[in-house]
């Protein structure tokens, strides 16, 4: 359960298969004739190039896999956000088109049955579909969001209530909802998009290249981690540590095995076009870094940025990138092992974005 699977790349189906080949899913679903559910984050009618939604060739990779070893009965479950149309998700991001070449049904939880439940004290209305699946892998994207600060595996679940539920949620504080929801029903299995995900919005709009995806049983684990590479404390997201409180599983990185399938090695792409990430790449020197690096480094800038300790802080560009291995320059700092021989400098391949936010406040 505390087994952490990260593996670095662009390609979405076979870095999926990769991380399924090492974590033998087929050993964990009851039988054969188990019901699987796959619950990719379809919050909005939008392709994931803009770091909202789940790539669709990790669900392809997961279907693939699953149907080559004889599980056939699975199921791709999702409910766009409130005032969204799943069913236009699903269109945009060929699903439907998955569903019939695959033989995969597709359930809209809008159109669902559902189970009235209250957990903790908070009411539910959530998919039947979902409640009786035996094998629920949820495929969140790592992203940014304006009211929780992040959104990984444990609120990737809201889209499994009706949208009565979900408005309930907000008006109560979205916090505690989460957490119990996942108490009522947590993934069997999530695999995290981290490709691409959004700096702010769980909408997209920023989208940040750090071509990653890490694989976990435990959803709090799993968030925990998630929170790490994006620069905050577990402190930071109450939704945490009320599932850990709640029973759902453990914050404590320290006893987590986590477990790299390879080391970054592509060279980052520019930054895309939008503003957050255009402003925030006046402060790196980014020479040949691979998308991790210079993604994470992004993050730890925008949690600086976020608590106005940018500014002028820095005398000069932060460093980043490949070409940095020969470069001995004691007024330089930067991050990475590839810096390893500038004045100041923090380890890792990467190392990850709350590791750089620490060592960019001690500048």
């Amino acid at each position: 359960m505390r087994d952490i699977f990260h593996i670095y790349g662009t390609d979405g189906f076979e870095m999926t298969q990769s991380l399924l080949t090492a974590i033998e899913p087929e050993k964990l679903i009851p039988s054969q004739s188990s019901k699987i559910a796959l619950k990719p984050n379809l919050v909005v009618a939008a392709k994931p190039d803009g770091g909202a939604t789940t790539h669709p060739e990790i669900v392809i990779a997961i279907i693939e896999y699953l149907k080559v070893r004889g599980f056939h009965n699975i199921s791709i479950v999702e409910s766009a956000w409130v005032g969204d149309s799943t069913k236009r998700a699903f269109e945009v991001n060929g699903y439907y088109t998955i569903g019939k070449t695959y033989d995969v049904r597709l359930v809209d939880v809008k159109d669902d049955a559902y189970v009235a439940k209250t957990v903790h004290g908070v009411p539910f209305e959530i998919s039947k579909t979902i409640m009786e699946t035996d094998f629920l892998i949820s495929l969140p994207v790592l992203k940014g969001h304006c009211q929780t600060s992040m959104t990984c595996a444990l609120k990737n679940m809201k889209g499994c209530v009706s949208d009565r539920s979900k408005r309930h949620s907000h008006s109560i504080g979205l916090h505690k909802p989460i957490a119990a929801l996942n108490a009522l029903r947590c993934a069997d299995l999530v695999i995290v998009d981290s490709l691409n995900g959004d700096l702010d919005f769980e909408e997209g709009g920023n989208p940040v290249q750090t071509d990653r995806i890490f694989a976990c049983r435990d959803s709090v684990l799993c968030d925990t981690y998630g929170a790490s590479l994006m620069g905050f404390e577990v402190e930071d997201i109450d939704y945490i540590l009320l599932a850990e409180r709640f029973g759902v599983g453990t914050t404590n990185l320290d006893f987590a095995n986590i477990i790299f399938l390879n080391e970054p090695s592509e060279i980052a792409p520019l930054p895309l076009p939008t503003g957050k990430a255009i402003y925030l790449n006046q402060y790196i020197d980014s020479r040949s870094a691979c998308s991790a690096c210079h993604g994470t480094l992004l993050h730890a800038l925008k949690r600086l940025d976020e608590v106005n300790q940018l500014g002028s802080r820095f005398d000069r560009k932060i460093c980043v990138g490949q070409e940095f291995k020969t470069v001995q320059d004691p007024s330089r700092a930067g991050v990475g092992t590839c810096t390893g021989g500038l004045g100041k400098s923090v380890p890792g391949c990467p190392p990850t974005a709350l590791a750089m936010l620490e060592f960019l406040k001690s500048l």
